[in-house]
C-alpha cells in the first residue's frame, strides 16, 4: 500500500487522533461482552491505545530508522502514562479502586478483586522493566533479546486469556458473534493510525526542523501517542471505573516494554540511548509510588497525583530524553 509523504502534518495528526479514538470506541463495547473490570484494561485497551506505538515501531524497522528512536518512544510513553496522565487524573480525584463505604457487598468484593489484579498488574511492570534492564546490560537488544522479551509478553497475555475464559464459565455466558464486528473496526481504525503514523514519520524526516527534528522523532511520537491513553484514562474514571483507567495505562507500558522492542529486536538490534538508563529509572521510582499508595490505600491521593505530574515536567524539563 501506497503511504503519503505528505507536507500536511496537521491532516495527518486529526487522522492518526480520529483513527485512534474509533479504537477505543468499539473495543469499549468489548466490555460488555465477555470481558470485565481490569481484564479490559490489561487485555484489550492496550492494543488499542498502545498501537500507535506497535505501528511507529514498525514504521522504524521498515524505513531502516535507528532502534534508539523505537527506544525513546517506549520510555517517554511509558513515563508519561505513569506521571502525567494517572497523576492528572488522581488530582481530580478518579483514583479510587476501593468500593465507595457502605456500598453493596458484591460491589465490594468486585472491587477488591480488581483491586488485587491491578497489583498483579504493576508488578508485571517492574519484572518487564527489570527484564529489559538486565537483557540491554551488554549495551544492546539483539535477536535473542527480542525473543525473550515477546516471550514475557505472550505468556503475561495467555495468563489473562484464561482468567476471562474461566470468568465466562463461572458465568455460564460465552463471546458473542457480534465481537467479529468490533474487531473488524477497530482493525480497519488500526490501518488507518499506521498510515497516518508513516505519512507524520517521513514529514518529520524530510521536513523537520530545530525541535520537530528526526533527532527528536523518537520522544515527539512517545507524547503524541499517549493523547488516546489520556483520553481513556480520563472518559473511565470519569465514568467511576478507575480499575480500568488505571490498568488499561500500565497495559499500555507492557506494550511498549516488552512487546514493541521485543518485535523491532527480532528484525534490528537495538543500540541504547543515553536516556535508557534515567527513564528506567524514572519508570521504576513511578511504579513504585504506584504500588505503594494503591496497596495502602487503595488509591493514588490527590497530592500525590500533583506530585507525579511535577515529576513528569521535571522529566522534560531537565532533558532526560534528549
Amino acid at each position: 500500500m501506497a503511504f503519503v509523504t505528505t507536507e500536511e502534518p496537521v491532516q495527518l495528526t486529526f487522522l492518526f487522533l480520529v483513527s485512534s479514538m474509533v479504537m477505543l470506541w468499539r473495543l469499549n463495547a468489548v466490555e460488555q461482552k465477555g470481558f470485565e473490570g481490569t481484564m479490559v484494561g490489561t487485555l484489550i485497551m492496550p492494543y488499542c491505545s498502545g498501537f500507535a506505538n506497535l505501528a511507529f515501531a514498525f514504521v522504524m524497522g521498515r524505513s531502516g530508522g535507528a532502534g534508539s528512536l523505537v527506544l525513546e518512544n517506549c520510555i517517554v510513553n511509558n513515563v508519561t502514562n505513569l506521571t502525567l496522565i494517572l497523576g492528572i487524573t488522581a488530582l481530580f480525584g478518579g483514583m479510587r479502586v476501593y468500593a465507595k463505604p457502605g456500598g453493596k457487598t458484591r460491589d465490594k468484593t468486585t472491587a477488591r478483586v480488581g483491586w488485587i489484579s491491578l497489583l498483579l498488574t504493576i508488578t508485571a511492570l517492574f519484572f518487564f522493566t527489570g527484564a529489559l534492564w538486565t537483557l540491554a546490560r551488554d549495551g544492546q537488544l539483539d535477536f535473542s533479546d527480542g525473543l525473550m522479551l515477546c516471550g514475557l509478553f505472550a505468556f503475561w497475555q495467555v495468563i489473562h486469556l484464561f482468567e476471562v475464559l474461566k470468568n465466562n464459565v463461572r458465568k455460564k455466558q460465552s463471546l458473542p458473534p457480534s465481537l467479529v464486528f468490533d474487531l473488524a473496526l477497530a482493525g480497519l481504525a488500526a490501518w488507518i493510525c499506521l498510515y497516518s503514523i508513516e505519512g507524520l514519520v517521513a514529514w518529520v524526516t524530510a521536513h523537520g526542523k530545530g525541535w520537530l527534528s528526526v533527532k527528536n522523532l523518537g520522544v515527539l511520537s512517545g507524547i503524541l501517542m499517549v493523547v488516546p491513553n489520556a483520553l481513556l484514562a480520563f472518559y473511565y474514571a470519569g465514568r467511576g471505573r478507575a480499575d480500568i483507567a488505571y490498568s488499561s495505562q500500565i497495559g499500555d507500558c507492557h506494550i511498549c516494554i516488552p512487546l514493541c522492542l521485543g518485535l523491532y529486536a527480532l528484525f534490528t538490534p537495538i543500540s541504547l540511548p543515553a536516556s535508557f538508563t534515567p527513564g528506567i529509572i524514572a519508570i521504576l521510582a513511578a511504579g513504585c509510588t504506584h504500588l505503594f499508595f494503591t496497596t495502602l490505600t487503595g488509591k493514588i491521593p490527590r497530592l500525590i497525583g500533583g506530585g507525579l505530574a511535577i515529576g513528569y515536567a521535571f522529566f522534560i524539563y531537565t532533558g532526560m530524553v534528549f
